[in-house]
């Protein structure tokens, strides 16, 4: 049993050359923005890593490993907190 690869950058765009497209093509192909696509190395775009992720046939969260699962709440609330000491509000002293 193989393993799986990990992928990067390099293994992505080697990827695609092998089926014979470009980043340009995969924005032609999904209707999107060709410099979101080309930026998708430096900046997080969740419709461009769902395109190529459907484009290879990986999940985008194996694709895209260190970017998911997405974190989007960062909101310490005492209802989620295991200790709610540490979200208690402070009271001004008057």
């Amino acid at each position: 049993m193989t393993k799986p690869p990990k992928w990067d950058r390099h293994l992505i765009l080697a990827h695609l050359r092998r089926e014979g497209i470009t980043l340009s093509g995969i924005a032609k192909l999904y209707v999107l923005s060709d410099s979101g696509v080309k930026n998708i190395w430096s900046r997080p775009n969740e419709k461009v890593e769902r395109a190529l992720a459907d484009f290879i046939g990986v999940p985008v969260e194996q694709l895209f490993a260190d970017r998911y699962p997405k974190q989007r709440s960062r909101i310490l609330s005492p209802k989620y907190h295991p200790d709610p000491a540490v979200c208690k509000p402070q009271r001004n002293a008057a």
